[in-house]
């Protein structure tokens, strides 16, 4: 019999919870070091349907806003925009991103670039 993994909307660290800052956020189950890459946020797709140009994925529905210290960022990959730590994160502790992306490519590499 073939099995297969099943589907996860989530990085296996973080989960939804409530959130002190604005309804649901993502949380992490264990510590997180800088520059842990935690998937796709967004997915290009100018169709005209979306406000933004952009689908967002679970880990970019969730994560909130924080404009003064956020432990994530955003940054393009291709047709996706990707979400990684900048700073240790504590276990049970939310993840945040600041929501402006003034030149999100400025300082960082797709780790699909060579």
């Amino acid at each position: 019999m073939k099995t297969t993994k099943p589907y996860r909307p989530l990085p296996k660290q973080l989960y939804i919870g409530m959130s002190e800052i604005e309804g649901n956020g993502l949380f992490t189950s264990e510590s997180l070091k800088p520059g842990l890459e935690l998937g796709i946020s967004h997915i290009k797709y100018e169709s005209g349907d979306f406000h933004s140009d952009y689908i967002r994925t679970p880990l970019g529905g969730f994560i909130n806003h924080d404009e003064k210290n956020p432990n994530c960022v955003a940054y393009e990959c291709g047709k996706f925009l990707k979400i990684k730590t900048i700073k240790d994160i504590r276990l049970g502790e939310e993840l945040t991103l600041n929501y402006s992306l003034y030149d999100p490519c400025k300082n960082y590499k797709c780790s699909d670039d060579n």
